[in-house]
């Protein structure tokens, strides 16, 4: 039996999918997951962007499982992650994936002492088969939505999970770094964060690849559960290669009284779709969402971000701010649903791009959808072009052009940038910004 996606078939079947479990050691609910994500994935659709066609986008082309070696200590890790991780203010606690490799990973005795999981998904789904299971494509993201979530249930690979126990708040970052090093490995990482009552944390992860010419695939999904007064901080700076398509699903699960603020750079150079979903179920939730993105060369990309309200008094927060050049275009869905029931409730969002270039396209959709009365929301968007006036009063005072482009760049996307709570992901994303503008 294959898989087929857009035409194109996968060479994985059930006795592939069954061994890949096995060889791992997994439980058996969880080999039965990815038999089942595989069964789903032959009848199920593709998503369907708002505008955006996929159905030439690659992905089903690229290496299952490419090795990388682990290293005796974070030092020899190559000078690019070690950049990353930070060479003199290093995080206590982080972890390092190579391909789907786990290469290194240093966690606190002290926050192992609180109960506090942070380890790579293949060790949690060994050593704590149960808590994995309660949280792992459950509520936030459901192995039948489409055939790219049923493929990732089916070929996962990577990825982490953090839990911190109730009444445990964690002062320090924990950081991944998620590396493709072989320009064919194929990425089908899931990120698990559970944060129980009362509890806190900070996460912070990144993406990194090196191949503009050889054809890959991400599949990501990192699912988020912030407790009743929880409060979980995710950041994350994707920098995937050209040649890299990316399918990256990021959903959260707000109780009562709890919280998620996303901070995310989103800022590959390859087709990217990208769900960033929140849903705020109880009461007096609260959603903070801030992204920022550069689009270059002919990527195609888009950004749906949404929250779903249930909660009574419950907030969203909806900031973005995009740059488009060259050949480059993007739709960005901003969407709040406001359910009847939740009353007092408010949302909030703001989205802007702009766009350097004749040939660049940038839309930007602010969406309301509100089933209760007793509400507030409030949206805006703005889509332009670089103002020639300011180009010109920079170039008029002896700037180059291309610094004067520069300061306009880092100009319009600071009023996110700098708002970010993530002082780790600010400094990581103003120096993918530089680069990419040079």
């Amino acid at each position: 039996m294959s898989v087929e996606t857009n035409e194109t078939k996968i060479a994985f079947d059930q006795s592939y999918v069954s061994d890949f479990s096995n060889q791992r050691n997994e439980p058996k609910w969880l080999t039965d997951l990815r038999l089942r994500g595989l069964e789903l994935a032959e009848s199920l659709p593709m998503p369907k962007p708002e505008k955006t066609k996929i159905d030439k986008w690659n992905f089903t082309q690229f290496q299952h499982i490419v090795k990388a070696s682990e290293v005796n200590s974070a030092d020899d890790l190559p000078e690019y992650i070690l950049n990353l991780i930070g060479k003199e203010d290093r995080t206590e606690n982080f972890i390092i994936q190579r391909n789907s490799t786990p290469a290194f990973r240093q966690v606190s005795q002290e926050l192992q002492d609180k109960g506090v999981i942070f380890t790579d998904i293949a060790t949690a789904v060994q050593e704590h088969s149960e808590l994995v299971e309660k949280y792992f494509m459950n509520q936030a993201v459901s192995v039948d939505e489409h055939r790219l979530t049923a493929l990732h249930a089916a070929l996962l690979n990577g990825g982490v999970f953090v839990y911190v126990p109730k009444n445990v708040e964690i002062e320090v970052p924990l950081q991944s770094v998620f590396v493709q090093e072989d320009a064919e490995a194929a990425l089908f990482n899931h990120v698990l964060v559970v944060a129980e009552d009362n509890s806190s944390v900070t996460y912070v992860e990144n993406y990194l690849s090196h191949s503009d010419d050889q054809q890959s695939v991400a599949n990501i999904v990192a699912e988020v559960y912030a407790g009743p007064n929880a409060r979980v901080q995710f950041g994350a700076v994707d920098n995937f290669a050209k040649g890299v398509t990316t399918y990256v699903n990021r959903r959260g699960h707000v109780e009562r009284d709890g919280k998620i603020e996303w901070s995310l750079g989103q800022m590959n150079d390859g087709n990217t779709i990208s769900d960033n979903t929140t849903n705020l179920v109880g009461d007096g939730s609260y959603a903070d969402t801030k992204t920022v993105s550069i689009g270059r060369g002919d990527q195609k990309q888009n950004f749906v971000i949404r929250v779903n309200q249930w909660g009574k008094q419950s907030d969203a927060q909806l900031l973005a701010h995009a740059v488009m050049k060259d050949n480059s275009s993007a739709i960005f869905n901003g969407i709040a649903k406001i359910e009847h029931g939740a009353t007092k409730a408010n949302s909030e969002q703001t989205e802007r791009v702009l766009m350097l270039s004749e040939k660049a396209r940038g839309d930007a959709n602010p969406i309301l959808l509100i089933d209760e009365d007793d509400v507030t929301a409030g949206h805006a968007a703005s889509v332009g072009r670089m103002d020639p006036l300011q180009m010109f009063y920079l170039m008029s005072r002896g700037i180059s052009k291309h610094e004067a482009e520069r300061l306009v760049i880092h100009g319009f996307l600071a009023p996110v940038v700098n708002e970010l709570p993530i002082e780790g992901v600010r400094k990581m994303l103003t120096e993918v910004i530089e680069g990419k503008v040079n």
